[in-house]
């Protein structure tokens, strides 16, 4: 199952001023590869946020939302399926229901998730020319990528496109604050 990060980020690197901020900056162009590229997938994950800020299943996909809570929602499959699924288990859904990739739509916490278990291989990224200064990063502070670029392109009104291929996932280093917080009892579990 490949799995594709698809964003529309600003020149600093933010999806978003806020949960609630609906991606209507990132231009038409932008818009039609997202279609494009979900429709030919026929499935896209997104959390519970991006789909509160959407509002609705996207039409002719498989719509997958991640959420703690998926008994407080209304699912209609298979269009629209609130889960609280692991990620393994939801390409693994996927990939025995004959899909043979999907979209990962954000928000920050699920990109971060599907990153630290190494699950995402191809990034594609429209950047817009603003900068919001504060916001909704791609991915929390943890994430560490090497990427290849396959794709680059410049879209209408100053954007670009670029497609990458995920070469390695790394375990990011701890950040000070993080080592300071924890119980000096309690040991890091390592993932080998």
């Amino acid at each position: 199952m490949k799995v594709i990060l698809m964003m529309a980020l600003t020149l600093d690197g933010r999806i978003g001023k806020g949960d609630a901020h609906f991606v209507d900056w990132s231009g038409s162009e932008d818009k039609k590869l997202f279609v494009a590229v979900t429709r030919r997938a026929g499935a896209l994950i997104m959390g519970s946020k991006t789909y509160d800020t959407i509002g609705k299943p996207l039409p002719d996909r498989c719509n997958i939302v991640m959420t703690r809570t998926p008994d407080n929602r209304h699912s209609q499959p298979p269009q629209l399926i609130f889960t609280a699924q692991s990620p393994e288990s939801i390409l693994l859904d996927l990939s025995k229901a004959g899909y043979h990739e999907v979209v990962l739509a954000g928000g920050t916490m699920i990109n971060t998730l599907f990153a630290r278990r190494g699950l995402v291989d191809e990034v594609i990224v429209t950047i817009s020319p603003l900068i919001f200064g504060r916001g909704l990063a791609l991915f929390a502070d943890d994430v560490a990528m090497e990427l290849e670029l396959l794709q680059s392109k410049p879209l209408a009104d100053g954007r670009i496109m670029a497609r990458y291929r995920v070469v390695v996932t790394h375990e990011a280093p701890e950040r000070e604050e993080t080592r300071r917080r924890r119980s000096p009892w309690k040991r890091k579990r390592r993932h080998r």
